[in-house]
């Protein structure tokens, strides 16, 4: 695994060391000069997220040379929805937008250590740790500089995918040769970023370690190219996290979600069969929820047919929500049973889901699976009746507003208080989110339930 620890000495001693090239000065200064002409567009992204301006001028220029029209994640246009990874982002109305989602993206939001050992271990982390395996100095970061390239250093390059050329000497300058020709135009960059608290485990850090069991699941899946057990959700990474989507029926995004995370992790149990308890098959239909609800126009949606052994164990709740969701949502898989398709009205498709769920939860006038609120117990049960859907959307809405608030922990008022949240909580929305969502959906099959039952309140009367 590859830990900043263990790197942060040898960025130190680099930046200590580090000179441009006499016959690259101009080129360095060139760049350096159009970076900080974007200072103040980088400035106001650094007021959304707290990261440098200048560490964004880095990124952008190593991503797209500065076109103001690209994402900054991987430099694909703002107009359309990105198709390499990270895939899916977008479109976005400006810069600023793209840039916000592609720091939330890569954890900095809410970092705290921006000193130059960190910042340098961030940026050739956008583009890879290969070159530390080859002995050489990456130029991602340090081309053009006296690190890189003979006579001082050693040359080589990486000029395809998984392909070393020892001998060749990439002519692009590299992010910390900029940094130094920045410094040198720009008297308000200070880099001393380091953390105000010691010891403080940045939001990257907090989420390696789900990153290597993540790689570790691949490899065993058979990635290929293997994948190195970093920690870093570089490039490769999400290429294969990318191919494990498109091959599982997954959204295609190449990021680990909550949902990928839980797919590969069934898919390297025994057979790759959910086990008991492993509900992330709903988790993926919530994560999906707002699509469920909306068919594409012209789609069929399934109608079960209900004889006697066909319907699932009414004492799965994961069963009964497979089922229900495949009635609703023509993209899922068909759950076992034999099902029909059909091209049914709207109320006929909603009378098959009450059908479904009558069947499922009375026998014999009698509920099978009991209330759903009493599956709660008798005291938070009565507590939650008739508020699960209220409190999951509520729940929905505010995790999504922190999990995309844009405010900096240092701000006064609201946007202080959200940006203080967002940043003492990293990863809220992985886990809030999927609550809020089955708690909507839950609020939904107790409606369905008293539905079925006939224990629904009669609708107020209203002038």
């Amino acid at each position: 695994m590859v830990s900043f620890e263990s790197l942060k000495s040898e960025y130190e001693r680099n930046w200590a060391n580090l000179e441009i090239r006499p016959g690259r000065h101009s080129d360095a200064n060139a760049v350096a000069r159009k970076a900080i002409n974007g200072k103040a567009t980088y400035q106001q992204i650094e007021r959304l997220t707290g990261v440098p301006w200048y560490f964004t001028a880095l990124c952008h220029y190593r991503e797209s040379n500065f076109d103001f029209d690209t994402y900054l994640g991987n430099g694909e246009t703002l107009h359309r929805t990105t198709t390499i990874v990270p895939k899916g982002r977008g479109p976005f109305a400006t810069f600023v937008d793209g840039a916000v989602d592609a720091f939330r993206i890569e954890n900095f939001i809410g970092a705290q250590d921006w000193s130059i050992a960190r910042m340098l271990f961030r940026l050739e982390a956008f583009n890879g740790f290969g070159y530390h395996a080859k002995g050489v100095n990456s130029p991602y970061l340090y081309g053009g500089s006296n690190l890189y390239g003979p006579p001082e250093a050693r040359a080589g390059k990486f000029v395809r995918d998984h392909v070393f050329d020892p001998n060749h000497v990439d002519s692009q300058l590299g992010t910390a040769a900029i940094l130094h020709a920045m410094l040198a135009l720009d008297s308000s960059i200070t880099l001393d970023g380091s953390p105000q608290f010691a010891g403080r485990i940045e939001p990257e850090d907090d989420a390696a370690s789900t990153v290597v069991l993540m790689q570790q699941a691949l490899n065993r899946l058979g990635a290929n190219p293997p994948l190195a057990e970093d920690g870093i959700s570089g490039p490769k990474t999400r290429a294969a996290v990318s191919q494990f989507q498109q091959q599982n029926g997954l959204r295609d995004t190449g990021l680990l979600d909550g949902a990928t995370v839980a797919a590969i992790t069934r898919a390297t149990q025994p057979g790759g069969v959910m086990q008991g308890g492993d509900l992330s098959q709903v988790l993926t239909r919530l994560e999906d929820l707002a699509q469920v609800l909306r068919p594409s126009a012209g789609g069929t949606l399934p109608a079960p047919t209900m004889p006697g052994n066909t319907l699932p164990a009414t004492n799965d709740p994961i069963s009964l929500f497979e089922r229900l969701f495949s009635l609703i949502n023509n993209k899922t898989t068909p759950m076992p049973g034999p099902v029909t398709p059909t091209n049914p009205a709207p109320v006929d498709q909603l009378k098959q889901v009450v059908d479904l769920l009558s069947t499922l939860l009375n026998k014999n006038g009698k509920p099978v699976l009991g209330q759903v609120n009493g599956a709660l117990g008798e005291t938070i049960g009565k507590l939650l009746d008739g508020k699960k859907t209220a409190l999951g959307i509520g729940g929905s809405l505010i995790t999504a507003l922190l999990s995309s608030v844009t405010a900096s922990p240092s701000a006064g008022g609201l946007a202080g208080l959200l940006g203080t949240i967002v940043s003492a909580v990293p990863g809220l929305g992985q886990f809030a989110m999927p609550i809020s969502l089955a708690l909507t959906a839950w609020g939904v099959l107790g409606k369905l339930e008293k539905w079925a039952q006939g224990t629904a309140p009669p609708p107020k009367v209203t002038a």
